[in-house]
């Protein structure tokens, strides 16, 4: 139930959160989930509201780096920190890697869980713990999807984890 957006005359609490790069401030009651957040008041609906009890990882976004269900986040328990929602990993002109390599390995079906799918590839990458397919698998199952294009997610995965890897690596003085 999103409870957002209705007025009640509970008490709210002050929060500022950056989100996708934009510092905001919110007057939110406490029982608000981050999801609720981003799907009602910010209108961004790219975040699926999927079981809503953390189950299948369709509202999976990046908060402070760290790839988490927003369904089981209380807004107000995230003041100062930033997250990422699929919209502020690229944009259609200019698409993260992660989503080109969606694109490119058809690792999409409905489309539905794709935005936290490669939320939380993007995470997975950067926490380097997956180095084998079999341990890419293991990371994202929390990440559910019903039409079943797994293969085709960690081979979009592998791409981008490669890609990584080949990168020249910069000195800091440069």
């Amino acid at each position: 139930m999103d409870l957002s957006s209705q007025s009640h005359t509970a008490a709210t609490c002050p929060v500022s959160l950056t989100i996708n790069g934009e510092k905001r401030s919110f007057d939110l009651h406490p029982w608000v989930s981050l999801l609720d957040l981003l799907r009602g008041q910010l209108e961004l609906t790219g975040t699926k509201k999927g079981c809503d009890h953390g189950q299948c990882g369709a509202c999976t976004v990046m908060i402070d780096g760290e790839r988490m269900n927003s369904c089981l986040k209380l807004a107000v328990s995230l003041d100062g920190a930033e997250i990422t929602t699929i919209e502020g990993l690229g944009t259609p002109d200019n698409l993260h890697p992660m989503q080109k390599a969606f694109l490119e390995h058809d690792a999409y079906q409905c489309g539905y869980c794709t935005p936290g799918q490669i939320c939380s590839a993007v995470a997975l990458v950067k926490e380097g713990h997956a180095h084998e397919r079999h341990e890419i698998r293991e990371q994202m199952s929390g990440n559910l999807c019903r039409c079943g294009a797994y293969t085709n997610i960690a081979d979009a995965i592998e791409e981008v984890m490669a890609a990584d890897k080949a990168a020249p690596v910069r000195e800091a003085a440069e």
